[in-house]
């Protein structure tokens, strides 16, 4: 029985809202709404552009001065302050590795990185992780990237004693809080932002693995076998960045908890702003609100390129994919100028991830980013190719919104402080 026409509607809005297209179409219209003063929440000042793009080339002469810039991915956080202390874990990952085939490295990294970077969500202000090898005490991303990297090593998402370096479902999906907590090293005086919606997303994954063995494989299904997923769609030795993009979207759907569904399908990371009334890719009046954004995924996209480049791959077309829009890249435009609030209870009053002025932030935040990435371009006098967006974010945006944030408040928190679920930021 063939698909009636409304459900190819549905279909066809489904997978446009997969697509880095309509991230930038949809956040575009909020831009525009907002350039042209019709907003509620903020202003834009464009004249600030110039300033804000020789902040950033300050940040990459300083953390690259030989212009060496890598992806903007996990794997950097998996280093965080291993220069300074003279240790490379990911050196240590690789002796921990030895001996295994290159595809068997490739599978227990994707286990690695998946873990980590859907555990990355805001950690909050108060929370931190100390590393007994080192002695350092860290927090936010790099702390919550070290503690889960640690928690890897050490076997706590594998169900099999033989093969500590894996995640797989019949372990994700038992996982318990206090173990989550101990793992983070949660405590009364040493709280983490949103761990039960961690603990969530982990044994929601366990479930998908089992569910989806097209995706994670019949026998001991686990994140990795998606290696073996990107290397039947390469062709001639080649993968589209957007292929492996929309392929964790579509295999990690239902991971995502309360978010928006069309014909049944989780969305993740696309919300709803009121101004947006007009249609999407059709005609008709279908889910004409939604703006998506697929922070997480498209971070996870990034980190998942680098092991498939370990393994031969070529990655084709890294800037179709969009900008993070997060609360270091939105915050380095606030804090620059490019991006002003109307009204001072935004920057005192937390915000809701799923409210308008949430939305709008980074709506804003991704069509900036694209612009300060070819103001640096032009200014460096580098093509797309010498320097992709995803480096620019690494060298770069996300380093300089950290920056300045610690310039300008105790503790570098966000200039607009974010009601975290565990699962977004």
């Amino acid at each position: 029985m063939g698909t009636t026409s409304t459900e190819n509607t549905l279909l066809e809005t489904i997978a446009y809202l997969r697509s880095p297209i309509s991230i930038r179409e949809r956040c575009g219209k909020l831009f525009d709404l907002v350039e042209s003063g019709k907003s509620s929440n903020f202003n834009c000042d464009l004249s600030q552009l110039e300033r804000v793009a020789d902040y950033v080339i300050d940040v990459i002469n300083s953390e690259y001065p030989n212009g060496e810039i890598p992806f903007h991915s996990r794997w950097r956080h998996f280093e965080a302050f291993s220069e300074a202390l003279g240790v490379s874990r990911l050196n240590t990952l690789d002796e921990k590795l030895a001996g295994l085939t290159p595809l068997e490295k490739a599978y227990s990294k994707f286990d690695l990185v998946i873990l980590s970077v859907l555990l990355d969500a805001g950690a909050g202000s108060k929370w931190c992780y100390y590393e007994h090898d080192t002695g350092l005490t860290s927090k936010r991303s790099e702390g919550l990237a070290i503690a889960s990297f640690h928690m890897f090593c050490q076997g706590f998402f594998s169900s099999n004693p033989a093969n500590l370096l894996q995640g797989d479902a019949q372990k994700l999906q038992s996982i318990t809080e206090i173990e989550l907590a101990e793992g983070f090293q949660v405590t009364t005086d040493n709280p983490l932002v949103g761990l039960d919606g961690r603990l969530n997303l982990l044994q929601r994954l366990g479930k998908v693995l089992l569910t989806t063995p097209d995706f994670f494989g019949q026998e001991n299904p686990r994140p990795g076998n998606l290696v073996n997923y990107f290397l039947d769609k390469a062709e001639n030795n080649q993968i589209a960045a957007t292929t492996v993009l929309t392929t964790i979207l579509e295999a990690l759907s239902n991971i995502w908890p309360g978010r928006v569904e069309i014909a049944g399908v989780n969305l993740g990371d696309v919300w709803q702003h009121s101004a947006l009334n007009t249609s999407l890719n059709t005609s008709e009046l279908i889910y004409a609100e939604l703006v998506p954004f697929h922070k997480l995924s498209q971070w996870l996209t990034y980190s998942l390129l680098e092991p498939l480049q370990e393994l031969g791959l070529e990655i084709t077309g890294l800037d179709t994919m969009t900008g993070l829009p997060e609360y270091r890249n939105g915050g380095l435009c606030i804090d620059l100028g490019l991006i002003k609030p109307k009204q001072i209870d935004i920057l005192h009053s937390p915000q809701k991830v799923s409210s308008e002025v949430i939305v709008e932030w980074r709506a804003l935040t991704v069509i900036f980013l694209d612009k300060i990435a070819a103001t640096v371009r032009k200014k460096l006098d580098k093509s797309e190719m010498e320097l992709p967006l995803v480096k620019i974010l690494q060298g770069g945006t996300w380093t300089a919104g950290r920056k300045i944030a610690v310039e300008l408040r105790p503790g570098g928190i966000p200039p607009i402080q974010i009601e975290s679920d565990g699962t977004v930021f």
